[in-house]
Order: C-alpha cells, then sequence, then structure tokens
C-alpha cells in the first residue's frame, strides 16, 4: 500500500544520531555512520524526528510501505523500558492517533508491562525523559487531547488531529452575540469537521478518525456553493476534499480511499459533487476503490447545483 513515510538524505546525513532517540517507535538507527530506516512496520509517518535534524535530512514522502504495526512496535518497545514505553505514549497522544494508543495500552495490560517508575533500566540517558505518567491508571489518562502547540517539526498543515471537541461549550460560544462597527450582531455557526487535515493528498488513511467512520469524500468546490454543508452532511462524518480535475497524482487518491476501506474499515463513504462535469471523476475513484478494496460498501452519490441546492442523492 502507499502511505507517508519518511526518506533520509544519506548525502546530507551526518551520523549525528539526534533522530534515533526522537522516534519512539524504534524505526530508526544509525548503521554505517548514517541514520537508516530499519523497517516500514515501525515508522508511523507521523515526522516526529524530522525537527531535530540538524542537517535536514529527513522529509516525508509517499510510497509503497508495509502498513504501520502497533502491536509490533510495543514487542520493540517494551524491553527499552518504562522511559521509552511512555515517550511512545506520549507521541501517540500528542498525534491524536487514538486508536493507536488504545491498542498499546491493551498490549500493556495483556501482557502485563512493568511500568513502576523503577522499570527504566534499559532507557539510555541521551532518550527523552517524558512527563511521568506515574503509573498504568495515569498512563491510560493519555487518551485525553493534548493542547495542540505546533506538531514538534513535521508541517503544521499536515498534523493530524482529531477533534475532541465539546459541543456543549462551542455551541454556548456561539450563541453569544457579537456586536459589529455599525451595530449589528451576528453569530458563529459551530463547524461540524471532526479532523484535520482534510485534503486527500495529506490524509493518512489509517489516522484513528478514519477506523469505522463514515466518511465524506467532497469536491472542493462543494463546501462554497452550498451554505449548509455542514448540518446536512457532514456532521457525525470523517471529511476528505479533492478535485478530480485540477489535482495531480490521482492514483495515490484511489490508493488511500482503498486503504480506507480495506485497512480502517471505514462504514460508508458519501461521495459529494458538483453539477460540472469533471466531479464525476470523484465517483469513479470512490467506486474504484471500492473495487480494489474488495468490501462492498455503501457508496451515496450526491449532485449539488452550482447555486448550492441538491439536485439528486442516490446509493450506488
Amino acid at each position: 500500500m502507499k502511505r507517508t513515510i519518511i526518506k533520509i538524505d544519506e548525502e546530507l546525513c551526518n551520523g549525528c544520531g539526534n533522530c534515533v532517540p526522537n522516534c519512539h517507535e524504534g524505526a530508526l538507527q544509525i548503521i554505517d555512520g548514517k541514520a537508516r530506516l530499519i523497517s516500514d512496520l515501525f515508522c508511523d509517518g507521523l515526522g516526529a524526528c524530522i525537527g531535530h535534524c540538524p542537517e535536514g535530512a529527513i522529509a516525508m514522502e509517499e510510497r509503497e510501505a508495509e502498513p504501520y504495526d502497533e502491536i509490533k512496535v510495543m514487542e520493540l518497545m517494551v524491553p527499552k523500558g518504562r522511559n521509552t514505553i511512555l515517550a511512545h505514549l506520549e507521541h501517540l497522544r500528542d498525534h491524536d492517533e487514538t486508536e493507536l494508543l488504545k491498542q498499546a495500552i491493551q498490549y500493556i495490560k495483556e501482557n502485563n508491562v512493568n511500568m513502576s517508575p523503577h522499570n527504566d533500566k534499559h532507557d539510555s540517558p541521551h532518550v527523552h525523559k517524558p512527563v511521568s505518567f506515574g503509573n498504568l491508571n495515569e498512563a491510560r489518562g493519555a487518551l485525553s487531547p493534548a493542547p495542540s502547540a505546533g506538531c514538534g517539526g513535521g508541517c503544521p498543515g499536515s498534523k493530524t488531529i482529531d477533534f475532541n471537541i465539546d459541543l456543549n461549550k462551542v455551541n454556548e460560544a456561539a450563541s453569544v452575540v457579537k456586536p459589529g462597527p455599525e451595530s449589528d450582531t451576528h453569530t458563529e455557526t459551530p463547524s461540524e469537521l471532526r479532523q484535520w487535515p482534510v485534503q486527500l493528498h495529506l490524509l493518512n488513511p489509517q489516522a484513528g478518525y478514519f477506523k469505522n467512520a463514515d466518511v465524506v469524500l467532497a469536491a472542493d468546490c462543494v463546501a462554497f456553493s452550498m451554505g449548509n454543508f455542514h448540518s446536512h452532511y457532514l456532521k457525525g462524518k470523517t471529511l476528505a476534499i479533492a478535485c478530480p480535475k485540477l489535482d495531480s497524482n490521482k492514483e495515490s487518491y484511489v490508493e488511500k480511499l482503498t486503504s480506507m476501506i480495506s485497512q480502517s474499515n471505514i462504514n460508508t463513504l458519501s461521495v459529494v459533487m458538483m453539477e460540472v462535469p469533471c466531479c464525476s471523476g470523484l465517483l469513479q475513484m470512490a467506486q474504484m476503490a471500492r473495487q480494489q478494496a474488495g468490501r462492498n460498501i455503501p457508496v451515496k452519490k450526491s449532485i449539488i447545483g452550482i447555486q448550492g441546492n441538491v439536485l439528486s442523492e442516490e446509493w450506488v
């Protein structure tokens, strides 16, 4: 499958090793004086190591790679001791990878992993020491969202974020009347967006918010044409947007949609397009992905007029 994963420019790499302790999954080692990715299975593609390379030798690319395997990562983490395990849990929490974090904590429980503060003898003194969870119960607290503060080295625009919004607070905030410069008033309408990013090229098809989700695949123009797009289509769903006419490398779109269907086990896929002919390519990509994935999930086709009215809706 194709997914986002790191690549290392060996000409730029000086073998300093700064990236190694900052890859909590253990995907990097210094071999023959250069940083090496030892296995695709261990690289989660979130880019935590990028900001720790002083030479700019690490970047992200989309290529064929084995799917990331959290259980294999945990098998690698446990012998390294408590501090390395906690650093890994924090890493997952900070990138809002809730499903992977649940898998990791479940592995700790099922295998009776010693999370005592004294179980850190295997940790290198150079490994980042995270804030201590104290014990497994506190480690489970890592499931709560961390405050967003950039992405620790990767591109902020493509950082995976699963919004954990208190809708009551949002609605309360939205009800506040704000005076305008000419004594006019307006209210803010709450967004139904559940995650970031939304552009299909930037999305990780195995991100936690795709697991068993109902997904909306919308043409770029839809939300601008349709005033009630959020309430009508987006509420309670995960979003991906694309333009079948202007976007490049549409083959990767099909591969990502295939991964969502086969790997993330999405429940349904709603394809929302404009009435213009070029938008039909979006449905074609969805149908190709369903065929390649081998799962006959329900696909809904919706056509939106250029003035924002719903022209047709049908399951295909």
